[in-house]
C-alpha cells in the first residue's frame, strides 16, 4: 500500500482541522483529493509529507510511518501550493542543488528535464519563465529523486487554459508509472486525470468514490424552473426520486435513481398542477453535482 491514513486528527487552537480521517491507496493509483477551502486538504498534505504532526491516528509512505521522516521523505515527492523556488538561479542550476540534497546522480537533472518537456527554458533563470513552466521546475525538483509517491497540492492553480492543459497531460503521464494523491479545486482536471476521488468536508472524509463508479450510475438530475413554487413533497412523490433541492427561487433539481428520462415525468407533473414550465434540462450525475450535494 503506497498511502494509509488511519483515524488522523490534528487540532489548531480551538478549530479541528482534521477528524478521524482515514483512507488508503494503492500503488499505482491517481486519487484527487477534494474539500472546500479550509476543508482540511493541505493540513493533511503536510502531515503526510511530515511538515507538522498530527494529534492521534497513524499514517505511512510505502510502509513507513511518517515519524520516520528520512524515510518518508526519500519516498515521496511533493508539490506544495506555493512553489517554493530560487527565482534568481538558473534552472538547471536549481535542479543540480536538489540533486546534491537528495545525493542523486547529476545525470537524472537531463532527465527530469525532458521528462517535464523543460528542454525549451532549461537554460534560462526561474524568474524569466511563465508560471506554467515554473510548475514544470517544481515537478521535475519533485521527480528527481524518483520517489514512488507524488503529493501535489493545487498544482494547476493560476495557469492559463493551454498551461493547464499541459500540466494535466504531464501528470497524467506520471501517472502511469507512480502513485498520485492530487489536491485540486478543479472537477475536471480530476475527471481527466484520476482513478478516484476522495472529498473532505469540515475535517471529515464524506465519500471515497471510483470516478468509474461515479461514471456508471443510473441517478440523473433534472433541473426544472416552474412559474410558482412548488410544496417539495409533492415533487417527492414523483417516482424514482432520490431528493429534491429548491436551489433558488422558482428552481428545483430533482435526483432521480432510473435509466428513463424523468423529463416527460416532470413536465406532465407541471401541466397535471396547472404550472407552467419555464425551463426544463437533464443532467448526468457526475463528480461536480456529487461534490456540491456532499459538501453544500
Amino acid at each position: 500500500m503506497s498511502i494509509s491514513v488511519q483515524n488522523i486528527c490534528k487540532t489548531f487552537g480551538k478549530q479541528k482541522a482534521l477528524n478521524n480521517v482515514s483512507f488508503s491507496i494503492n500503488k499505482g493509483e491517481v486519487v484527487g483529493f477534494l474539500g472546500p477551502n479550509g476543508a482540511g486538504k493541505s493540513t493533511l498534505m503536510k502531515i503526510l509529507t511530515t511538515y507538522i504532526v498530527a494529534d492521534s491516528g497513524e499514517a505511512a509512505i510505502n510502509e513507513f510511518s511518517v515519524s520516520d521522516k528520512i524515510n518518508v521523505q526519500k519516498s515521496i515527492g511533493y508539490l506544495p501550493e506555493h512553489n517554493p523556488l530560487y527565482l534568481d538561479m538558473y534552472v538547471k542550476e536549481y535542479l543540480a542543488f536538489n540533486a546534491n540534497v537528495y545525493k542523486v546522480s547529476k545525470a537524472r537533472i537531463n532527465e527530469v528535464i525532458e521528462q517535464t518537456g523543460l528542454i525549451p527554458e532549461a537554460h534560462k533563470k526561474i524568474d524569466q519563465l511563465s508560471k506554467g513552466y515554473r510548475q514544470r521546475v517544481g515537478l521535475a525538483a519533485a521527480l528527481l529523486h524518483n520517489p514512488e509517491v507524488l503529493i501535489l497540492d493545487e498544482p494547476t492553480t493560476g495557469l492559463d487554459p493551454n498551461q493547464l492543459l499541459d500540466i494535466r497531460k504531464l501528470i497524467k503521464e506520471i501517472g502511469k508509472e507512480k502513485t498520485i494523491l492530487l489536491s485540486t479545486h478543479i472537477m475536471k482536471e480530476v475527471e481527466a486525470v484520476c482513478d478516484r476521488v476522495v472529498i473532505i468536508n469540515k475535517g471529515v472524509v464524506v465519500a471515497d468514490k471510483k470516478l468509474n463508479d461515479l461514471r456508471d450510475t443510473k441517478e440523473q438530475i433534472i433541473e426544472v424552473e416552474f412559474d410558482y413554487r412548488v410544496e417539495e413533497q409533492l415533487l417527492n412523490k414523483l417516482p424514482n426520486v432520490v431528493t429534491v433541492n429548491n436551489t433558488a427561487g422558482f428552481v428545483y433539481e430533482i435526483t432521480f435513481d432510473t435509466d428513463v428520462d424523468m423529463r416527460p415525468v416532470v413536465f406532465d407533473f407541471a401541466h397535471d398542477n396547472q404550472l407552467k414550465t419555464l425551463q426544463l434540462s437533464r443532467k448526468n450525475k457526475n463528480l461536480e453535482s456529487l461534490f456540491t450535494e456532499i459538501t453544500g
